[in-house]
C-alpha cells in the first residue's frame, strides 16, 4: 500500500455506542502522530462526538459518507490505510464498505459475528483484495478474537515444542457481560436472509462454511455447536458442567477459516468446538441443559417470528435497540475468561487462557477493535504475506496478540 494516504485509520460509525467506545480507547491507544478521522452520515453528530473526545482529538478530521453511497465509500476508502468500521447488521449495510477497500488496497476491520456475511464478502471480493494486497478483516470482537487468537498461539507453541499438529480442541467461555442491541440486530438480519432464502441456512448450519478450499477441508466427522455435558469429559482436571455457547456457531468457523488460510497448519485432525461453563453447583446440570434449550429455543422462535410482518413488529418492541448499551460501571464490571484446552498428534496437552477485565461485548471489544485497526495500520512488516477475506489470526497473529497483551489482556499458553 503506499504511504501517501491522507489518513492512518477512519472509524466509521463513530456516532455510534461501540463506535464511541473506540474511537475513546483510540484515543489513548494511538501514537500521538497517528492520522485518525472519524466517520458517519451526520457532520452534526461527528462533531459532537469529537467534542465529547476532548481537546486531544480536536485535529482528527470528519468524513461524511453513509452506508448506502458507494461513491462516498470509495472516497473514504481511498483515503485511508485503515477503515474500522462498526456500521452494522453487516449484511444490511456492510458489503459496499468491503468492496471500496478491496478496490482500493485499503485494510479494514470489523465487528461481525454474521457468516452469511462473510460468505457474500469472499464470493464477491476475496479475489480482488487479493489483487490489491487489502487485508479485509472480519470479526475483530469478542467475535471471534479470543477465540481465533487462543488456537493461533496454541499452534504456535506446538511448533515450538515440535509436539505434532493439533487435534481436540475445545474453548470453554466464562463471561460476563451482556448482548448488545447490535449483536441482537444482526443475529435478526440472519434470520430474516435464511427466511427469504432457505438455502442460507446451510451457511449458518455447515461447520466448513467458510472454508478458503472445500476440497481440502477436514474429514473429522460431525461436529456439533450444541452441548451439554460434564466439564471432565474435556479435560479430567475439570469440574462441573459445560453448555452450549451461544457465540461458537459464528467463532468456530472462524477458527476453521484461519486453519484454511495458514494452509492447514493445524492439522488435517485438528477438531474444534467452543462450550460454555454452566458452574459446578449441585444444580449445574439443571442449568447447562436449560442453556442448551434455551438457545435452541431462542433461535427457532427468533426464525419464526422472522417470517412474518407481524414477528418482525414483536420483535422490535421487546429486543434491545441497536446502538444502545449499558452503563460505564456495568461496563467496567464486566470480564471474560476463555480457556482452550488442546491435544496434539504426539500426545501432548495445552491450555491455553485469554482473558480481560470489562463487558467483552462493548469495553473489551473496543480494546480488541482499536487494536485490530492499529495493527493493520502500524504493524504491517509483521503480519503474515497474506491479503483478502481474512480472519484475525491470519491477518495479525503475532502482531496483534503483542498489542493485546500491551493493552493489559492475559493471552498465554501452558503445557499440561
Amino acid at each position: 500500500m503506499a504511504d501517501d494516504r491522507e489518513f492512518d485509520l477512519i472509524l466509521f460509525g463513530a456516532t455510534g455506542f461501540v463506535g464511541k467506545l473506540t474511537a475513546r480507547y483510540l484515543l489513548g491507544a494511538a501514537p500521538a502522530d497517528a492520522r485518525i478521522a472519524l466517520a458517519g452520515r451526520s457532520v452534526d453528530k461527528l462533531t459532537s462526538v469529537r467534542t465529547e473526545l476532548g481537546p486531544d482529538a480536536a485535529n482528527w478530521a470528519l468524513v461524511v459518507a453513509d452506508s448506502t453511497d458507494q461513491g462516498a465509500l470509495n472516497e473514504l476508502a481511498a483515503r485511508t490505510k485503515v477503515v474500522v468500521t462498526t456500521v452494522g447488521p453487516y449484511l444490511r449495510y456492510g458489503l459496499p464498505l468491503v468492496a471500496a477497500c478491496a478496490e482500493a488496497g485499503t485494510h479494514y476491520a470489523d465487528l461481525t459475528g454474521e457468516p452469511l456475511f462473510i460468505r457474500e464478502a469472499i464470493d464477491g471480493y476475496h479475489d480482488r483484495a487479493v489483487e490489491t494486497g487489502a487485508k479485509i478483516v472480519n470479526s475483530c470482537g469478542f467475535d471471534s478474537v479470543p477465540s481465533d487468537l487462543s488456537v493461533y498461539q496454541l499452534y504456535r507453541r506446538s511448533v515450538e515444542d515440535n509436539t505434532g499438529e493439533l487435534t481436540d480442541t475445545t474453548l470453554i467461555a466464562a463471561f460476563k457481560g451482556g448482548v448488545s442491541g447490535g449483536t441482537i440486530d444482526s443475529g435478526r438480519a440472519m434470520m430474516e436472509a435464511v427466511a427469504a432464502d432457505s438455502s442460507k441456512g446451510k451457511v449458518l448450519a455447515h461447520p466448513y462454511s467458510l472454508s478458503p478450499d472445500k476440497s481440502m477441508d477436514p474429514d473429522v466427522g460431525r461436529q456439533s455447536d450444541q452441548a451439554w455435558q460434564r466439564a471432565s469429559d474435556i479435560d479430567p482436571s475439570l469440574d462441573g458442567w459445560v453448555s452450549t455457547f451461544v457465540m461458537a456457531s459464528h467463532n468456530t468457523k472462524i477458527v476453521r477459516r484461519t486453519n484454511g488460510l495458514l494452509g492447514w497448519v493445524y492439522g488435517k485432525n485438528f477438531r474444534y468446538r467452543e462450550v460454555m461453563n454452566a458452574g459446578r453447583s449441585a444444580a449445574a446440570p439443571l442449568v447447562a441443559a436449560g442453556i442448551a434449550g434455551g438457545v435452541v429455543a431462542a433461535m427457532a422462535t427468533g426464525a419464526l417470528l422472522s417470517r412474518v410482518s407481524a414477528g418482525r413488529k414483536l420483535l422490535d418492541r421487546v429486543l434491545p435497540k441497536p446502538g444502545t448499551g449499558p452503563s460505564e460501571e456495568a461496563r467496567e464490571s464486566g470480564w471474560f475468561t476463555m480457556k482452550t484446552y488442546a491435544s496434539t498428534t504426539s500426545g501432548a496437552k495445552y491450555v491455553a487462557t485469554f482473558a480481560a477485565q470489562g463487558d467483552p461485548g462493548y469495553q473489551a471489544t473496543a480494546v480488541l477493535l482499536g487494536e485490530s485497526g492499529l495493527s493493520l495500520a502500524f504493524d504491517t512488516a509483521e503480519q503474515p504475506e497474506l491479503a483478502g477475506i481474512l480472519t484475525p489470526a491470519s491477518a495479525m497473529g503475532d502482531a496483534l496478540t503483542a498489542r493485546l497483551r500491551a493493552a493489559g489482556m492475559t493471552i498465554d499458553v501452558e503445557r499440561g
